[in-house]
């Protein structure tokens, strides 16, 4: 009898330990179920608060799409995504060192994510830190994208070209162009925005060959002739400046600063007397026609400035200023006008042997004289207008001037 009731204790006792595993089992499972509902919940909500910040964001609203992205952040603690978007709202509010401190705890965990290396970038350009700009720049540049890594290491470095120009960092941004422009797609507009950043870089020559680019895949482009014609005019190219801004005159009309630019361009062709296409009489007409040009700019500048032109009695016979004997007062030098116009005059009583064919250097002494003229009018009495601006800018061309 005892040992049957030995027996049923022990059936009894592995019963109610079976009943309660199976009681522990039911409860975790529900305790999980409850757990798992309430991720899923708070995972759901993030996602509506993370939707919704980036509604605030559109609508311009970065301050509510700021505690709509920490709200979401605290559904998802681990969601980086919503870390970054908070990152991003807090540097556009201005708010840069907790905007930094968010990215940079991104950065930490994936170092080489171009995303997170462009937002830092941002921050920093923010701040106008080019040291640090440019670090993170160049990793996005160079770092992991997940999508379409090309375009967007490309959009990196022309957003980053574009901060260099605003800091003035001529010589960087030109390098960094040179870099961009030599693994550009044949699509014109990205070489249009290449040519038009190497422009405000100043960078002329290579603009101009960005811009052909541009014309050779489109070649009506009224943008990119407008900017060749610029280009080359600024190079000292002024007929291939007047070509390009003939075409960009004739493509649109309504584009002044080409009209004006071509007319310019005209202009110098039509008083260099260095041109190759042009007679021998046309060439000296123009000589004559700019030496007469240059000798009124003189006396109005030197009218402007209040110099007597006259005034070369202290120099010596060498065109230096005479030396004080002891005892006399020392004797000043003439203005750089008297001098010029001293040289002029005595200039212009050889301008009748012009024509003579014996006199080969004549023509060069008196251009020469021309164009340090109109440096030092330029110099004393500002940039001027009409011819005396063309021979001023052939003077600093003068080699290339009629390509």
């Amino acid at each position: 009898m005892f040992q049957n009731v030995a027996q049923l204790i022990q059936r009894s006792a592995v019963v109610v330990l079976l009943l309660l595993t199976l009681a522990a089992l039911a409860a975790f499972a529900a305790v999980n179920h409850l757990v798992t509902r309430y991720n899923l919940n708070q995972q759901a909500r993030g996602r509506r608060l993370y939707a919704q910040g980036h509604a605030d964001m559109d609508a311009g609203n970065p301050a509510l799409a700021i505690e709509d992205f920490r709200a979401a952040l605290t559904c998802d603690r681990t969601n980086p995504q919503y870390q970054l978007s908070l990152g991003r709202a807090l540097r556009d509010t201005g708010r840069l060192d907790e905007a930094e401190s968010y990215l940079q705890s991104l950065w930490e965990r994936t170092p080489e994510d171009g995303t997170i290396n462009l937002a830092l970038a941002r921050v920093a350009a923010k701040r106008g830190n080019l040291d640090e700009a440019t670090r993170y720049y160049h990793n996005a540049m160079y770092g992991v994208w997940t999508e379409d890594a090309d375009a967007s290491r490309r959009k990196a470095r022309f957003e980053f070209i574009e901060f260099l120009l605003q800091k003035g960092a001529l010589p960087q941004a030109r390098s960094e162009l040179l870099a961009l422009a030599a693994f550009l797609p044949p699509d014109p507009a990205l070489h249009l925005r290449a040519a038009q950043l190497l422009n405000q870089a100043q960078d002329y020559p290579e603009a101009l060959t960005e811009y052909e680019k541009v014309l050779r895949l489109d070649r009506g482009n009224s943008a990119a002739l407008a900017g060749a014609g610029e280009a080359a005019f600024q190079s000292g190219h002024y007929r291939t400046a007047h070509d390009y801004l003939q075409g960009a005159v004739n493509a649109n009309p309504q584009d002044a600063a080409s009209r004006a630019l071509h007319d310019s361009a005209n202009l110098i062709l039509e008083s260099d007397p260095f041109l190759h296409r042009i007679s021998d009489a046309e060439r000296n007409r123009r000589i004559s026609s700019d030496f007469d040009k240059a000798g009124q700019r003189l006396a109005a500048c030197a009218q402007q400035k209040g110099v007597d032109r006259t005034d070369t009695k202290t120099v010596g016979a060498t065109g230096l200023p005479a030396v004080a004997r002891p005892g006399t007062a020392t004797l000043t030098a003439p203005s750089p006008l008297a001098q010029l116009n001293s040289r002029w005059l005595e200039m212009k009583r050889q301008m009748p042997h012009l024509c003579s064919p014996g006199e080969t250097d004549l023509p060069d002494a008196i251009m020469d004289l021309v164009f340090q003229i109109e440096q030092q009018t330029s110099a004393e009495c500002g940039e001027p207008q009409g011819v005396d601006q063309a021979l001023l800018l052939i003077s600093r061309n003068r080699e290339v001037a009629d390509q």
